[in-house]
């Protein structure tokens, strides 16, 4: 275990992992872990982590996974399975370096997939709920045809600079991402087997102006979880709940949080 600042990098060896940790140590209180995007890092959680570490008095421990941010960079083309890789290999590292002890995921996209894989695969006791913000089980070709419009929108637009800001190597964050989603054999990606073994309260959040993915993934987890799972609806808003309704992100979130350690205490 790791002596955690405000600020820093992860050291796993193999990957230097830059993070943010707010709050109570994870050693010390229950500990809500973010997982970013795939275009994400820990500064483009913007100060979502600050309002939800407000709103529970938990500790918030958010962080780059390799390829993004600061992070260590990663080997392109990355494999189809980096989700996997991430929820099963890479987030269980990440959970024993920093004392992680009880708490909740919470994965944006990408990163709301990479929960739910390692909820249903690792199925590690120490994770007592996960808060899932517009995850993919399956691909769609309207998020495909919306990734293949970021391609456009990087090579002959602004998307490139406005990355640049937040990523060292923005290219290995981008390639890293948009190469692996179009290609050809990632159309048939598909992670709902590990749904029905998920053991854990779900909260899932999903606007209904999301150009990746449609209330079709929202559905497969409802009818595919062995529990009851809590869907948060929010109209107008798109693929960043967090960002563009960011108190309704909040609210929810922290509603589920606080009640997932009202029943664990008591029981």
């Amino acid at each position: 275990m790791v002596q955690l600042d405000p600020t820093g990098f992860l050291d796993l060896g193999d990957q230097q992992l830059e993070y943010r940790h707010l709050g109570p140590r994870p050693d010390e209180a229950p500990a809500i872990v973010l997982l970013h995007e795939g275009l994400g890092c820990a500064g483009l959680w913007l100060d979502f982590p600050d309002r939800l570490a407000a709103a529970t008095g938990a500790g918030v421990f958010v962080y780059s996974r390799a390829g993004y941010g600061a992070s260590s960079p990663v080997t392109l083309p990355r494999p189809l399975t980096y989700m996997h890789d991430e929820a099963l290999v890479v987030l269980p590292r990440v959970l024993d370096a920093i004392g992680f002890r009880a708490g909740m995921l919470l994965g944006h996209s990408d990163g709301g997939s990479i929960a739910a894989i390692h909820a249903g695969g690792v199925r590690d006791p120490r994770v007592k709920g996960i808060s899932l913000i517009a995850p993919h089980f399956f691909t769609e070709e309207m998020g495909l045809a919306s990734i293949a419009l970021a391609r456009e929108k990087y090579e002959n637009d602004d998307l490139r600079p406005r990355l640049a800001r937040w990523h060292r190597d923005v290219d290995n964050t981008f390639w890293g991402w948009n190469g692996a989603w179009l290609d050809p054999d990632f159309r048939a990606w598909n992670l709902t087997e590990y749904l029905p073994t998920i053991g854990c309260p779900v909260q899932v959040m999903q606007g209904d102006a999301d150009i990746y993915g449609t209330f079709a993934q929202v559905e497969t987890l409802e009818r595919m979880a062995p529990g009851p799972v809590e869907v948060v609806r929010i109209p107008g808003v798109g693929h960043s709940p967090h960002r563009e309704a960011p108190e309704v992100a909040r609210d929810a979130a922290s509603s589920f949080f606080k009640r997932i350690f009202s029943t664990v205490e008591a029981t």
